[in-house]
């Protein structure tokens, strides 16, 4: 048998099988070594933090040798590091116990701190360490791995909008020929919703604690009563760049997950929406795709491209949104003061957003297949005249012809017309001369209103 551990085709996961090149740029960071390395930064800079409280004498201030050494053990982080905590855990059965005894082991080899090794996760419950740990994993990959790729996908959708302003297209709604509008400005609907959500996901706080066993100091001020822990703790968790939750049992409450992950819902769910009218569009050839010389459309149907990307986004917009959804309303709940319940959901974090990395990689892709059909989107206009019905009707409201809808539902409603058939019901119509003449020269393709210029608005 192969190693289990490295093969791609006995992997548990599509994640770490087939798409491994897909999400590989978050791997360092949510897999089980990114948590150890973020577990161990915070023990690290928790013993830096301390020493430099001059109401805990015990330590003395670091040197910036100790120092340095102290910081290297957190930034040159290995995967043998890593293999010497799952060493320790065999023994301990306990993760975070066993990232401790391994600062601990490195920090004895600093010269001059080797008294002060029970300093290391000092005063913490492992909850202390976890939540701080998390929080820097999920900024890290949100901040370096997703906001890139979706700032690369609503910019995609954006150059597209810009490039089809002008081109008029027919609108459907309930499935049906409805008001033109155009294709620029139909993506820039997308983009902008894009955009909003993903500034939510921006923007979200991330929070972090660091309170003790229920979260009110208690063996702090025991130890040190003298020690403005709350100060001390505050300070340190905004030197991480996190902000502090002051309020908490245990563990911190997850409620700015459960914000984030309700934000990337949004924004998946507004990609998914694009994906299937993309979809829906190439099976109506709006869109033509670009073929790719030796792969293989269908198994038994030679002439095939499918779009496949974008029903692979699809997929994977589902897979994480259903992760999302279970894990921001498991993880707002906890028993009493804490359950280990959400431990073992909060290991699903890199599933989810890898699936949501996957899903807005297929779509790129797909996007950058595709070749708009002006052709066939002309077509489909000049055979849909009955969509300046509106037009008509509304301007024969300006000029008080009674029941102009009623008339216009009348002469047009379940009929296809074509430009003859329009024309003739205009002329039985009792508007001035000049004003027909306007809507007898109105055609499908100039109905498209302020679309243009919606296509090119900033979001």
């Amino acid at each position: 048998m192969p190693d289990m551990k490295i093969h791609p085709l006995l992997a548990v996961s599509a994640l770490d099988g087939r798409y491994r090149d897909k999400v590989r740029d978050l791997s360092p960071i949510v897999s089980e070594y990114g948590l150890m390395r973020y577990r161990v930064l915070v023990e690290c800079r928790w013993f830096a933090h301390l020493a430099r409280q001059p109401g805990i004498r015990e330590i003395a201030p670091l040197n910036s040798e100790q120092a340095n050494a102290l910081a290297s053990i957190e930034s040159a982080f290995t995967i043998a590091d890593a293999e010497r905590i799952k060493d320790i855990e065999r023994g301990t059965n306990h993760d975070v116990k066993a990232v401790e005894y391994f600062v601990k082991e490195r920090l004895v080899s600093i010269k001059g701190l080797s008294q002060n090794v029970e300093f290391v996760h000092f005063a913490c419950t492992s909850e202390d360490i976890n939540n701080l740990a998390y929080a820097l994993m999920t900024r890290e990959a949100r901040d370096r791995v997703l906001m890139p790729v979706m700032d690369t996908l609503i910019s995609a959708i954006e150059a597209m909008a810009t490039a089809n302003a002008d081109l008029p297209m027919l609108s459907r709604t309930h499935g049906q020929t409805a008001s033109p509008t155009t294709l620029g400005k139909e993506l820039r609907n997308v983009s902008a919703r894009l955009r909003r959500q993903q500034r939510a996901v921006a923007n979200n706080e991330i929070l972090g604690k660091m309170n003790g066993a229920v979260g009110n100091f208690n063996a702090h001020a025991v130890a040190y009563p003298d020690v403005d822990w709350p100060a001390v703790s505050e300070a340190f968790v905004r030197d991480l760049g996190l902000l502090p939750n002051a309020h908490t049992t245990q563990i911190e409450p997850h409620d700015y997950l459960a914000e984030l992950f309700h934000a990337l819902i949004r924004f998946n769910q507004v990609l998914l929406d694009l994906d299937r009218d993309l979809w829906s569009y190439v099976s109506i050839e709006y869109f033509k795709q670009r073929k790719v010389e030796g792969e293989t459309g269908s198994s038994t149907m030679p002439h095939k491209v499918n779009p496949i990307d974008f029903e692979n986004s699809e997929g994977n917009v589902g897979i994480a949104n259903a992760l999302f959804e279970h894990m921001a309303t498991k993880l707002q709940v906890s028993r009493w003061q804490r359950d280990l319940s959400d431990s073992t959901v909060l290991r699903n974090l890199g599933s989810a957003l890898g699936h949501s990395l996957i899903a807005y990689q297929a779509t790129l892709k797909g996007l950058g297949r595709l070749e708009v059909n002006a052709a066939a989107i002309a077509e489909d206009l000049t055979r849909s005249w009955e969509v300046l019905s509106e037009a008509v009707q509304t301007v024969m409201r300006r000029y008080g012809l009674p029941e102009p809808y009623e008339q216009l539902k009348k002469a047009t409603r379940g009929r296809q017309l074509d430009a003859a058939l329009y024309r003739e019901i205009l002329q039985q119509l009792d508007l001035p001369t000049t004003v027909k003449a306007d809507l007898e020269a109105l055609t499908p393709a100039d109905y498209i209103g302020l679309a243009p210029r919606l296509a090119r608005k900033p979001d």
